[in-house]
């Protein structure tokens, strides 16, 4: 199995411990990954703003750096989404829709096509919100829709229940969106803001002590909400929680996190 791990610039650039701990986590769990070094943006910043002619250089590249792999693995649920059903300003050829077709999102990579269900080297006593993006749940159907009646589901929550000592907040509204919605946060910033507050709340209400998510974008949203509301809370992706990750060690740089 050829695996490469495809790690989103925004990652890259403020939150390179959650690229190490999907390496790390991929690594513990016996699989053999690549990380072409010319990866860049995959080119959904432009594509989400109208700009599709203009990401087609971003890409190209992005096909040159992961074709020929049996799985291109990325913590991403959007960036997944664009790869997967947008990727088209590069054109149309066998080679791109390889790309598309083997491009996974890590929880969903995890959970259906390696079927890992305990992770024995992990263990958080800690109360966490999880958090399921829009992106996640109406794209890559990575969990159920609260409006929908049935059996509430959650690949991700499936996988953190394979850590040991992990427990789970019940918000009110647990797949309310947050208000990140990339350049939404920018052209509606009051709006996104009230929405991100709201979302930190609800899960700190019921008792939520780390917010968690398979979503980094929207954690550095509901992060910049929470310090500034100071509301007691950490935020950690689902990558460094199944990877066992020190809660004691202290944040990385530029990490604002608010003491009860």
């Amino acid at each position: 199995m050829k695996v490469a791990l495809f790690v989103p610039c925004f990652i890259d650039a403020l939150y390179p411990e959650v690229g190490i701990a999907t390496l790390e986590l991929l690594d513990k769990l016996g699989l053999d990954v690549d990380y072409p070094r010319r990866q860049t943006c995959c080119g959904q910043p432009l594509a989400n703003n109208g700009c599709e002619a203009d990401a087609a250089g971003a890409e190209a590249l992005f096909v040159d750096n992961f074709a020929g792999y049996d799985y291109v693995v990325a913590p991403s649920s959007s960036c997944v989404h664009h790869v997967r059903q947008h990727l088209t300003a590069a054109g149309e050829s066998p080679r791109i829709a390889a790309v598309r077709a083997n491009t996974y999102e890590l929880t969903e990579f995890l959970h259906d096509v390696l079927g890992v269900r305990a992770f024995p080297w992990a263990r958080f006593e800690h109360t966490v919100g999880l958090h399921n993006s829009c992106s996640a749940i109406r794209h890559l159907h990575a969990a159920s829709m609260s409006e929908i009646q049935g059996e509430p589901w959650s690949k991700a929550r499936t996988l953190l229940e394979g850590v040991a000592g992990i427990r789970f907040a019940a918000p009110a509204r647990p797949d309310e969106c947050c208000g990140f919605g990339g350049t939404f946060s920018v052209s509606e910033a009051a709006v996104s803001v009230r929405m991100g507050q709201d979302k930190v709340r609800d899960h700190r209400q019921a008792g939520a002590e780390f917010m968690v998510s398979a979503d980094m974008s929207c954690l550095m949203h509901q992060q910049g909400c929470a310090a500034r509301e100071r509301i007691p809370m950490r935020f950690l992706h689902i990558a460094q929680v199944l990877n066992g990750v020190d809660t004691a060690a202290p944040a990385g740089p530029g990490r604002v996190e608010v003491q009860a």
